[in-house]
């Protein structure tokens, strides 16, 4: 299968008004190309600008100068002749191509785009005498369109760089021998070797080794994760230390990795609102700012002509089509067009930094619009792995080590998950060498065992109640959790409890959450109501909902979604499909490895980090503001310069400004996403 991942694959953005098309021609040369074009045109017009302006080049000097050889009037049409030569070599070093361009495109039937606007305010500037301005609307359109091509291409690395992740090869143990081949050949099930260094080519199940493994490139993670026998590793994950021999357990093109670059590929495709509105607004635009231009350049001068000849003198055709000639300039939406798309490339590409992969620009829309935040409990604010959160030994005389340890002896040849979780939480060298005897697993009560001559007992009430245990009490734990008694020799020692815990930022999350404006926090769970309350009790979360069926979920997330305000769900990915579906707003929690979660999300999570949510907002309304900002800007500044130009207050100067000086700082006002954390 052949796998050609390149440039072009990410997000096209481009101008609909046509600006789009020096893609197509002469603006196809690389950087370095462009870039001479425009130093090679803005050394000829500062040599002309000098020529025109400079003291020493006025014909009365020069005629000073060579004494009766020539005449003033004759030095003065010499002079004009040089500096015209200069900027006519210095428009032709720029604006050839644009005006070549939109000469093509007017024998395509595309006339209203930016080259045809910006060659009709150019050549008419040089109708009206104006050669100094003609060179500029060129000259800064070539420098603005540079830097937006620098935008976009800076944009575009920030998610392509992604490509890199994704190792070409692999190294395949075959015995003895080590074999380097392309990723894409390599079989399930092959052996494959990473050395300190390298990436993982695929998605791997160690065999051999322990390492440390940097997975920043996928999770934004940047704490290298440990890793040994028995764990999977992803593909692009980088091998920081020890040699690792693994089993691959996913082809190459069903890897975690390309997964996601291929939705990264996707996610530019979906347009949100705002782009679509700026599109179909170009498209409008264009051809009503021309005719608009039109009128200017005829509607004025032709009455004045009629109803005021004193005033046609002073204000002739030249004065009205010089002004509708700014009129075109300054209308050109590239600004938009450019900067919006860009906006949220940019936005996508911080998110993808910070470890959220975003589907599409919509999504990106929704998110910072998001006022309810739902929850699944296990697996996404829960660790959802059962650990030791309390013990209380029942005597004063039994610290809370020994009764830990009398319960993980006593669990100890047992394969319950309870018990598996007593022995993580204790460790000592009689662990693993204690003789046992007289082992009775009593199904859905416990165990009973003798250790060391004595008869110990760990388990629920019911085991407690069935053995006769003195000194035992049913009520003494009011805490939420899996509650396990014990006993030596019949006599009551004390209980442990194990409940799944909250991680680390859980609790942060729901915190940051809330500042961030979001109206209600919700959680959903098939847990106990004592459970569940306790654990949103603890985190802070507003409103919960127990003892839920996955097709319950899906009815409550329904319901919120009937107050009209946009509802996430951030859910472990696993079995949160429907739910994640059903959402404005699905995001997958830690779904790296899942493929359902991955194609049912709307945003994916790429550790198991709760607090990414927070700053996945953050991103979103951060994109969204400089969406508006520049829209605002652009239209503001692009109007006032309009009416200026027609009023004859403002000159081709400030309307150049109006159309590249107002795209360059959109791109530079999107471009600041780029570093959003």
């Amino acid at each position: 299968m052949e796998h050609t991942h390149h440039h072009e694959h990410g997000a096209h953005i481009h101008c609909e008004c046509g600006c789009h098309d020096h893609h197509e021609h002469e603006h196809d040369e690389d950087e370095g190309g462009a870039l001479k074009k425009i130093l090679s045109a803005a050394v000829l017009f500062a040599a002309a600008l000098l020529v025109e302006h400079l003291p020493f080049f006025a014909p009365e000097r020069l005629a000073t100068l060579f004494g009766s050889a020539f005449d003033a009037a004759t030095i003065a049409q010499g002079v004009r002749a040089v500096y015209i030569v200069l900027y006519l070599a210095a428009y032709l070093a720029c604006g050839r191509g644009v005006v070549l361009g939109a000469a093509r495109n007017i024998k395509s039937g595309e006339i209203f785009d930016e080259q045809f606007l910006m060659t009709v305010a150019s050549l008419g500037a040089v109708f009206v005498g104006e050669f100094a301005e003609a060179v500029a609307v060129m000259l800064f359109y070539m420098i603005g369109e540079f830097f937006q091509d620098y935008a976009v291409d800076k944009s575009r690395d920030s998610i392509s760089a992604l490509m890199d992740i994704r190792p070409d090869h692999a190294t395949i143990v075959e015995g003895s021998e080590r074999k380097t081949v392309h990723a894409e050949d390599v079989a399930v099930g092959a052996i494959v070797e990473i050395k300190p260094g390298e990436r993982v080519p695929l998605d791997c199940v160690i065999q051999e080794g322990t390492s440390f493994v940097d997975t920043s490139a996928l999770t934004g993670e940047s704490v290298p994760r440990e890793v040994s026998v028995g764990c999977e590793i992803m593909a692009g994950f980088v091998n920081t230390q020890g040699v690792l021999t693994a089993k691959v357990t996913k082809p190459y093109g069903e890897s975690a990795v390309t997964r996601i670059l291929e939705l990264t590929e996707k996610a530019s495709e979906v347009k949100a609102k705002s782009e679509k509105f700026i599109t179909r607004f170009a498209k409008v635009y264009t051809p009503i700012v021309c005719a608009l231009a039109v009128c200017v350049a005829l509607v004025p001068p032709v009455a004045l002509k009629l109803f005021a000849p004193a005033l046609f003198a002073q204000y002739g055709w030249s004065v009205w089509v010089y002004r509708a000639l700014m009129f075109l300039v300054v209308s050109c939406p590239c600004a938009l067009v450019i900067s919006v798309p860009l906006s949220f490339f940019s936005g996508i590409g911080a998110e993808s930094a910070n470890g959220v992969l975003v589907k599409g620009s919509n999504y990106m829309e929704a998110l910072a619009s998001a006022r309810i935040a739902v929850f699944d409990k296990t697996g996404t604010l829960t660790k959802g792995t059962f650990a030791v959160t309390s013990i209380n030994p029942s005597e004063s005389n039994l610290s809370e080590d020994e009764l830990l340890a009398l319960a993980a002896h006593a669990e100890g040849c047992s394969n319950h998950p309870i018990s598996l979780s007593l022995r993580a939480a204790h460790s000592c060298p009689m662990c693993g060498k204690i003789p046992y005897q007289n082992v009775h697993e009593i199904s859905g009560q416990g165990i009973q065992v003798e250790l060391n001559g004595e008869t110990v007992l760990a388990g629920n009430r019911t085991l407690m109640l069935a053995q006769k245990v003195n000194g035992f009490d049913e009520n003494v734990s009011s805490e939420v959790g899996t509650v396990v008694y014990i006993a030596v020799q019949g006599a009551y020692k004390g209980f442990i409890i194990i409940s799944d815990e909250a991680k680390e930022d859980a609790q942060e999350t729901i915190r940051s959450l809330k500042k961030l404006g979001i109206k209600q926090t919700v959680m959903l769970t098939g847990d106990t109501k004592a459970t569940a309350e306790k654990v949103a009790a603890d985190l802070g979360v507003d409103t919960v909902f127990a003892e839920l069926l996955p097709q319950d979920k899906v009815s409550r997330v329904e319901e919120l979604l009937t107050s009209g305000e946009k509802v996430l769900f951030v859910g472990d990915g696993i079995n949160d499909s429907p739910v994640l579906a059903r959402a404005d707003v699905g995001i997958a929690m830690g779904a790296l490895g899942s493929d359902a979660a991955i194609e049912a999300a709307d945003v994916v999570i790429m550790d198991d980090k709760p607090s990414r949510l927070a700053i996945a907002i953050r991103i979103a309304r951060q994109t969204v503001r400089v969406v508006r900002q520049n829209i605002i800007f652009a239209l503001g500044v692009k109007a006032a310069i309009m009416l200026l130009g027609a009023l004859g207050i403002a000159n081709m100067w400030v309307a150049v400004f109006g159309d590249v000086g107002v795209a360059f700082l959109c791109v530079l006002n999107a471009m600041r996403l780029l570093k959003a954390r």
